[in-house]
C-alpha cells in the first residue's frame, strides 16, 4: 500500500491525530446538548437555541478570530482556545452531573464553547499549510475533512451510549478530557512563526483588509453561498431528536446512530473524495452535483418512516457533504495567501460553521410551526435550487477546475497595470495568480 506523501510529515500526523480526538469530544458534546435541551423542553423551537447559541458567537467574533490568527502565533492561540472550551465543559459537566443544569445553562455554554472556537477555526485551518509543503496542501485538507468524520461518527454514538449510561454530564466530562490530550499535542508541535510584511494594521483594519480580499474573490462568495443554500436549508441537525423520538421511536441510542450516520457516510465516501480532489479537473460541476443531491438526502430523510431508510439517508447526507466540503474548502485555502489565510478562514467559516448555526434556529423554529417532517422537507428544496441554478449558467464555481497546486510554480511576470489584467485573474483554475493579497482589495 503507498502511503500519501502528505502522511510522512511528522508535524501534521500528530495534528491531525490531536483533532481526530478533540473532535471525538465535541461531537459528542454538541448531540448532547441538542438531546438535553430537548429532553428538558420538549420544544424543537427551544432545542433550535443550541444553533442560535452558536450562531451568535460566530457570527459576531468570526472575523475577530481571523485577525489574530493573521497576528499571534497560531498554534499558541489554539492552545488558549482549548483551555477556555476545557472550563466550560468541566463546569457543565459539574451542573449536569448534581441536577442543576437548565436549558439555558447548555445554551449558555454552547455561546462560550463556539467562541473559543471561533477563534480557533480560523488559527486551525491557516496552521495546516504551516505543517506541509504547498503542493500537499490539497491533499491534506482532503484527508482532515473525511478523517474529522471519525470523530463526527463516534462522538454522537459514544454520546448515545454514555448518556444512556450516566446521561449528559458524563459526556461532556469526556469531552474535558478530549481537550486536554489536544493541549498536550499542541504543545509539541514544531510549525514555523507566521511572517509578516512591515507593521501589523489595527485589529479592526485587518478585518476590513480580509473583508475586502473575500468580496472581490468571486470563488470564495460563491461557495460561501452554495455553502448557506445547504447548512442552513438542509439542516437535518436540529431534527434528529424529534425524528428519533417522536417518528421513529428509536430512543436515545438509535438516536445516537442516527447521529453518527452521515460521518458513517462521509468515512465509506473517503478514498472516493481523495481520488476525486486529485484527479479531476471538473471539480466546480461536482461540487454542485453534490449540493443538490445533498438536499435530495436531506428530504429522503424526513420522509423515512423506517429506522434503516433513515439510517440511509443520513449516510447519503455525510458522503455528498465530505465531497462538497472538501472541494470548496481545498479552493478557499489554495486561492488564499498565507498572510491573509486567517481572516478569510474566518469569513469563511461564518459561512461553513455558522450556516449550520443558523440553520438550527431557522429549521427549528419551522419546525415549531409545521412539524419536522414538512420543515426539513421544503428545506431541502433549498440547495437543489441554488445548484441548479448556478449549474445553467457559466460562472467561477461552474467552471471551477482543480483544488491542486503543481510541485513547482514558475514566478508569475511582473504584474501589468490594473486595466491590462486578463480577466482569467480571478481563480477560476483555483491555482494561485501569484500577486499579493492586495490585489483585489484596493
Amino acid at each position: 500500500m503507498v502511503v500519501p506523501d502528505v502522511l510522512r510529515n511528522r508535524d501534521f500526523n500528530l495534528y491531525w491525530a490531536g483533532v481526530v480526538l478533540s473532535q471525538i469530544g465535541t461531537r459528542g458534546t454538541v448531540a448532547a446538548n441538542l438531546f438535553q435541551v430537548y429532553a428538558l423542553t420538549g420544544s424543537v423551537l427551544q432545542t433550535g437555541l443550541v444553533g442560535a447559541g452558536q450562531a451568535v458567537a460566530l457570527l459576531v467574533l468570526s472575523p475577530i478570530g481571523g485577525a489574530y490568527a493573521d497576528r499571534l502565533d497560531r498554534r499558541k492561540l489554539l492552545m488558549w482556545a482549548q483551555v477556555v472550551s476545557l472550563v466550560v465543559a468541566v463546569v457543565l459537566a459539574v451542573l449536569t452531573f448534581s441536577g442543576q443544569a437548565q436549558a439555558w445553562h447548555v445554551i449558555v455554554s454552547v455561546l462560550l464553547t463556539t467562541a473559543a472556537a471561533t477563534f480557533d477555526q480560523p488559527a486551525r485551518q491557516a496552521l495546516i499549510p504551516a505543517m506541509v509543503p504547498k503542493h500537499q496542501l490539497a491533499q491534506a485538507i482532503a484527508l482532515l475533512n473525511p478523517s474529522r468524520e471519525v470523530a463526527v461518527l463516534v462522538g454522537p454514538a459514544l454520546a448515545g451510549i454514555l448518556i444512556a449510561v450516566a446521561g449528559p454530564g458524563l459526556m461532556y466530562a469526556v469531552d474535558g478530557v478530549t481537550y486536554a490530550v489536544l493541549v498536550g499535542v499542541l504543545a509539541v508541535l514544531r510549525v514555523a512563526p507566521l511572517t509578516q510584511d512591515g507593521p501589523p494594521r489595527s485589529v479592526f483594519g485587518s478585518i476590513a483588509e480580509g473583508a475586502r480580499y473575500v468580496l472581490h474573490r468571486p470563488l470564495v462568495t460563491r461557495l460561501m453561498a452554495l455553502d448557506l443554500s445547504a447548512t442552513v436549508f438542509g439542516a437535518y441537525r436540529v431534527l434528529l431528536p424529534a425524528l428519533a423520538l417522536d417518528i421513529l421511536h428509536v430512543g436515545p441510542t438509535g438516536y445516537g446512530l442516527l447521529s453518527s450516520a452521515p460521518s458513517a457516510g462521509a468515512l465509506l465516501a473517503t478514498y472516493l473524495v481523495f481520488r476525486v480532489v486529485a484527479r479531476s479537473n471538473r471539480l466546480g460541476r461536482v461540487v454542485l452535483g453534490a449540493t443538490a443531491l445533498y438536499g435530495l438526502a436531506a428530504i429522503l430523510l424526513a420522509q423515512s418512516r423506517w429506522f434503516a431508510l433513515a439510517l440511509v439517508a443520513a449516510l447519503l447526507l455525510g458522503a455528498l457533504d465530505a465531497m462538497a466540503t472538501t472541494i470548496r474548502h481545498a479552493a478557499v485555502q489554495v486561492d488564499t495567501p498565507d498572510e491573509i489565510r486567517g481572516r478569510v478562514t474566518a469569513f469563511y467559516q461564518m459561512s461553513s460553521r455558522g450556516g449550520p448555526a443558523l440553520g438550527d434556529l431557522v429549521i427549528g423554529a419551522f419546525a415549531g410551526l409545521v412539524g419536522p417532517v414538512a420543515a426539513l422537507t421544503i428545506g431541502g428544496l433549498g440547495p437543489v435550487l441554488v445548484a441548479t441554478a448556478l449549474r445553467l449558467r457559466p460562472n467561477v464555481v461552474r467552471d471551477y477546475t482543480s483544488a491542486s497546486v503543481p510541485d513547482a510554480v514558475p514566478e508569475p511576470d511582473p504584474e501589468p497595470p490594473a486595466a491590462q489584467r486578463p480577466a482569467a485573474a480571478d481563480g477560476v483554475t483555483g491555482r494561485p495568480s501569484g500577486t499579493s493579497h492586495t490585489e483585489g482589495a484596493n
